[in-house]
C-alpha cells in the first residue's frame, strides 16, 4: 500500500514548540485521512530546528466506493414529487428504483453509488488546509507573500514543502498543491553549514538516510540519545559524572540537527558559590550541562555544551566563546551571592511592607506575620518545636528579596536555607525555609522534618484561606494562583507524613489569624477584611431596625464575635468540600474509586484527611470481597424500598423497631445482627481500626440475605409493615458506622 512523506521546511522552530508541533501534524493529517475513509497502518512525526516531517504508512490507493439508499415518494405520488426524486438521485426513470414496503405503504428506493476518489487527490485537498490552519502558539507573516496575500501564517518563514505519495515498489508521485506560492516538490536541504546543498528525495527511508548523510539527525529521540551518551562518555573520560537534566536535554535536542558535545571549564574560584547557583547560571544562560566529582558529590569546574557543527578546529573556538560568557555570568552570580550574605534575612523583612502579595489580600508583610502565627499554632498539632516553626515561617520568604533569587527564581527557598545557615540559624529552621514550598508537583518530595511540615502546611493553608476569604476561589479550569496544587500539596504532606489535621478546627483558627494580622498591618480596604466589613453591615441593618441610638460596645463585640465565628465556619465548610474534591483526584490517580471518598465524606464530621484515606482504603478492600458486594446490594435494596415507601407515606421510618412485633425468626436474627454490628463496628471505628470495622460489617450480610429471602416487608398489617421498614432503616444506620453506602456505585 502507498506511503505519504510530508516535510515542511522553514527557518528555526523554537525548541519548546517542536514536540507539540510534530504531534499536532500527525494528529491533524491522520484524523483527516480516517474521516475521508482512508484507514492507514501507522504514522510517525519528527521535528528538527528547521523542519517538521511526517510519514504515514499503508494508506489505501483509493477511497472505498460508497453505496447509500435514498427513500423516495410513495407509489402513486404526484408527478412533481417523482420528478424531484429522480433529479435528486440521478436516476433516469423509476425503472432504476427499487420498491420497499412498510406499514405506511410502498415506497421507491434509489440505490446511489459514489465511487471513491484517488487517495493522492484527497491528500491534495486536505494537506493545504492543514498547513494553513496549523495551531502554532505564535506565528508570523513575512516577505512579499505577506504583503500580497497574507494567507499563510507560520511559526517562521516557510521555504519548501515535500509531499510524495506512492507504493514502495514504484517511483512515488508528488502530491500537487501550493500554499501561498510555495509549490510542493521532492527537494529538501541538509545541515545549514555542513551540507547546505539541495537534496532530492522520494520516500521516507530515502529521505531519512539522505538527511543523515547531510548531517541532519531527523529523530528527536535519536538526538537526545546521542547527546546523553556522548556527554556521559566525555565526563567519564575526565573522571567526572554528568549531572543529568531531562528538561535541558529536551531543549538542547531541539536546538541542533547534528549534535556534537564538547567540554569547557571555568575558574575554580567560582566553586565557592552554591552548586545550585552555578548550575542555574550555566543552564539558563548557555544551555550547558554541569558535571560533578563522583567522590565528593560536588560540582567540578567543568561544563558540557552541545554544538550544532563539527568545527574544523575541534571546537576550540566554540568552547572559548562559551567559557567567556559563562565566566562573566558566574562572576555576576558570585557578586550577587556575596552581596546577599552581607544582609541578614530578618533585616530584609521591612521591605515586604511595600510589596503587595495580592491586591485583594494585602502585603507580603501581612502574609509573613500570619504565616508565622499559623506555623506556631500548627507546630502544636504536628509535634514540632513552636519557636523554631515560628522563626522559620518568619524568615521563609525573605530570600525573595535577595539578588540571587531575583536572578534565578527557581532557587527560592534553597537560597533561603543557605543564607540561614550562614547567619547561624538552627538547622531545623534552615531546612524548613528550603522545604516550605514542597511539594510543588506530583513527583516532588514532601517536607520530612516536623518544623518543615508545620511551616509548609501554614504557608499553603494561609494562602488557601486568604484567597477564600477574599472571594478568589478557583472557577472551572481557571486556577491562576495554583490553589488546587496547594491543596494537593497539603493532602500529600498529611497522608505521607501520617499527620492528624482536623480541618474543621484548623481552618477557622487560620481564618482568624489571617484576618487579624492582615487587618492589623494593611490599610483599610483590602478584601481580607471581608468578615469585618460584613459584620459592620449587619450592625448597620440592626441599628436601623431597632433605633437611632448608638449600640452599646458590648453588643457590638458580641455580634461581631458571633458573625466572625459563623464566617470562619462557613469558610471551613467550603474549603473542606474543596479538599474532598482534591482528595478524590489524588486517590483516583492512585487507582481508588471517587465514590468511596463521597461515601466517607457524606457521614459528616470527616475532616481528618488521614483517617478519610484509611477508611476509604479499608472500604475498598471490603467491597472487593463477596461479603462486601452482597452487603452493598442488600443495603441498596433496603434504601430503595425505604425511599419508595417514605415517599408514598410522606414520612420517615426512624426510631427503634418493636421487638414484640417480630413474627419471623429472620426478623429477630437481623435485629440481633444489627445490634452486634453496631457495637463491634462502632467500637472499631472509635479505635480507628477500620479493617476490623469492615470485618464486623461482614457479619450483617447473612442476616440481610435471609431477611429479604423470607420476609415480606410490606406486610398487610400496618404495624408489622411499619416495624419492618424501621428494621430496614436500622440496616442503613448500621452501615453508616463506616460509610454512606447509598453513595457507592454498583
Amino acid at each position: 500500500m502507498p506511503d505519504l512523506l510530508l516535510e515542511l521546511f522553514s527557518e528555526e522552530i523554537p525548541a519548546r514548540m517542536q514536540a507539540k508541533a510534530a504531534d499536532d501534524l500527525r494528529r491533524m493529517v491522520t484524523d483527516k485521512l480516517v474521516a475521508e475513509g482512508l484507514v492507514y497502518e501507522g504514522a510517525k512525526a519528527f521535528a528538527t530546528p528547521r523542519r517538521l516531517a511526517l510519514t504515514v504508512h499503508g494508506i489505501p490507493a483509493r477511497q472505498p466506493d460508497l453505496k447509500t439508499e435514498r427513500r423516495g415518494p410513495k407509489i402513486g405520488a404526484p408527478d412533481a414529487a417523482v420528478q424531484g426524486f429522480l433529479k435528486a438521485t440521478g436516476l433516469k426513470s423509476l425503472d432504476e428504483a427499487k420498491i420497499q414496503s412498510d406499514p405506511k405503504g410502498d415506497f421507491y428506493i434509489a440505490l446511489i453509488e459514489k465511487p471513491g476518489s484517488a487517495a493522492i487527490d484527497v491528500l491534495a485537498e486536505i494537506l493545504p488546509v492543514i498547513i494553513r490552519t496549523f495551531p502554532w502558539p505564535k506565528s508570523m507573516r513575512w516577505g512579499e507573500r505577506s504583503a500580497k496575500s497574507g494567507s499563510l501564517s507560520w511559526v517562521r518563514p516557510l521555504h519548501s514543502i515535500i509531499a510524495t505519495f506512492g507504493p514502495e515498489t514504484e517511483e512515488p508521485d508528488v502530491v500537487k498543491f501550493s500554499v501561498d506560492g510555495i509549490e510542493t516538490g521532492q527537494t529538501t536541504f541538509g545541515h545549514r553549514f555542513m551540507a547546505p546543498a539541495a537534496i532530492s528525495v522520494r520516500r521516507f527511508e530515502d529521505y531519512e538516510a539522505k538527511l543523515k548523510a547531510a548531517k541532519v539527525v531527523l529523530d528527536p529521540q535519536a538526538r537526545k540519545d546521542i547527546i546523553l551518551a556522548d556527554a556521559k562518555q566525555l565526563a567519564f573520560a575526565q573522571g567526572f559524572e554528568l549531572v543529568e537534566d531531562q528538561v535541558l536535554l529536551d531543549e538542547v535536542a531541539g536546538l541542533v540537527e547534528w549534535p556534537v558535545t564538547l567540554m569547557g571549564s571555568f575558574d575554580k574560584e567560582f566553586l565557592s558559590i552554591p552548586d545550585e547557583v552555578i548550575r542555574a547560571t550555566i543552564r539558563n544562560n548557555q544551555k550547558c550541562f554541569v558535571v560533578r566529582d563522583p567522590k565528593s558529590g560536588k560540582l567540578a569546574n567543568k561544563f558540557i555544551l552541545t554544538a550544532n557543527i563539527e568545527a574544523t578546529d575541534g571546537g576550540k573556538t566554540i568552547i572559548g566563546g562559551n567559557e567567556r560568557v559563562i565566566r562573566a555570568r558566574l562572576s555576576d552570580a558570585k557578586f550577587f551571592y556575596e552581596t546577599d550574605l552581607k544582609t541578614k534575612l530578618e533585616d530584609r523583612l521591612p521591605k515586604f511592607e511595600q510589596i503587595i502579595f495580592h491586591e485583594r489580600i494585602g502585603t507580603q508583610a501581612s502574609r509573613v506575620v500570619s504565616n508565622t502565627a499559623s506555623a506556631g499554632y500548627l507546630a502544636t498539632i504536628v509535634g514540632a518545636d513552636v519557636q523554631q516553626s515560628e522563626r522559620a515561617a518568619r524568615l521563609a520568604k525573605a530570600d525573595l528579596l535577595t539578588e540571587v533569587v531575583g536572578e534565578f527564581p527557581e532557587v527560592q527557598g534553597l537560597m533561603g536555607r543557605y543564607y540561614a545557615e550562614h547567619q547561624g540559624e538552627d538547622e531545623a529552621v534552615a531546612l524548613a525555609i528550603e522545604d516550605h514550598y514542597k511539594p510543588q508537583g506530583p513527583t516532588d518530595t514532601i517536607p520530612a522534618a516536623p518544623v518543615s511540615i508545620a511551616v509548609a502546611l501554614a504557608d499553603k493553608l494561609n494562602m488557601l484561606v486568604g484567597f477564600w476569604v477574599s472571594g478568589e476561589k478557583p472557577t472551572g479550569s481557571r486556577d491562576p494562583y495554583g490553589l488546587r496544587r496547594a491543596a494537593l500539596g497539603i493532602i500529600r504532606t498529611v497522608i505521607e507524613s501520617d499527620v492528624r489535621l482536623p480541618l474543621s478546627q484548623v481552618i477557622p483558627n487560620i481564618v482568624r489569624r489571617v484576618v487579624e494580622f492582615t487587618t492589623r498591618i494593611v490599610p483599610a480596604g483590602n478584601a481580607v477584611e471581608v468578615s469585618a466589613m460584613l459584620a459592620g453591615q449587619v450592625l448597620k441593618l440592626h441599628h436601623k431596625a431597632v433605633s437611632e441610638r448608638p449600640i452599646p460596645d458590648a453588643f457590638v463585640k458580641s455580634l461581631r464575635d458571633e458573625f466572625e465565628s459563623q464566617f470562619s465556619a462557613d469558610v471551613a465548610t467550603d474549603l473542606l468540600s474543596f479538599f474532598a474534591d482534591r482528595l478524590k483526584v489524588q486517590l483516583r490517580e492512585q487507582g481508588a474509586r471517587h465514590d468511596l471518598v463521597d461515601a466517607v465524606f457524606s457521614l459528616g464530621g470527616q475532616d481528618d484527611l488521614l483517617l478519610v484515606v484509611r477508611r476509604v482504603e479499608a472500604l475498598g478492600k471490603f467491597l472487593d470481597t463477596d461479603d462486601g458486594k452482597n452487603l452493598l446490594a442488600g443495603t441498596k435494596r433496603a434504601s430503595n424500598i425505604l425511599a419508595i415507601e417514605e415517599k408514598k407515606d410522606k414520612r420517615t421510618f426512624d426510631g427503634a423497631p418493636d421487638a414484640g412485633l417480630y413474627k419471623l425468626p429472620e426478623e429477630k436474627a437481623l435485629a440481633g445482627a444489627i445490634d452486634q454490628v453496631k457495637s463491634e463496628a462502632g467500637a472499631a471505628v472509635q479505635r480507628e481500626d477500620f479493617a476490623t470495622a469492615m470485618s464486623a460489617m461482614a457479619k450483617l450480610r447473612p442476616a440481610v440475605d435471609a431477611f429479604f429471602d423470607k420476609v415480606k416487608v410490606n406486610d398487610d398489617e400496618p404495624k408489622v409493615r411499619e416495624n419492618r421498614l424501621k428494621l430496614l432503616n436500622e440496616i442503613r444506620a448500621a452501615t453508616r458506622a463506616v460509610a454512606d453506602f447509598s453513595k457507592i456505585e454498583g
